[in-house]
């Protein structure tokens, strides 16, 4: 059976998992048709493009 042999520190424990369960920012990336920030891999809500073609159809608010 697994026993530890000894009791491991609160610190030791805390310092082991520390980076692991980190979450990471997701990645953001400027549009290359409009210039606006938006998550990689989905079209772009400024312009509607994705992959430097347009998809969407977006209305102006003229």
């Amino acid at each position: 059976m697994a026993v530890p042999k000894s009791k491991v520190s609160k610190a030791r424990r805390d310092k082991r998992r520390s980076s692991t369960w980190k979450l990471d920012q997701p990645n953001m990336v400027k549009c290359p048709k409009c210039g606006e920030y938006n998550l990689s891999h989905r079209v772009c809500s400024k312009c509607g493009a994705y992959g430097g073609k347009e998809v969407l159809e977006i209305k102006s608010e003229d």
